[in-house]
């Protein structure tokens, strides 16, 4: 799966980061490197709450999609 974030400069140093199609999906980092880590921290950990969100009935059916 690939999606778009932006990298900012930020005022003080360092970088921060925010992804659109997550919204209040946002990071920040010292370091290109750490900011595209934590990135994918921020990421995996927005898809996870907003995974456990809604309640699952008996009935639903899970499925998992890779695009």
């Amino acid at each position: 799966m690939k999606i778009r974030a932006i990298i900012h400069p930020a005022e003080e140093g360092g970088y921060w980061a925010e992804v659109p199609a997550l919204p209040g999906c946002i990071t920040e980092g010292d370091t290109m490197e750490e900011v595209m880590a934590n990135l994918k921290d921020a990421i995996e950990g927005w898809l996870d709450v907003a995974n456990s969100r809604e309640p699952i009935a008996s009935t639903d059916k899970i499925v998992e999609i890779a695009v």
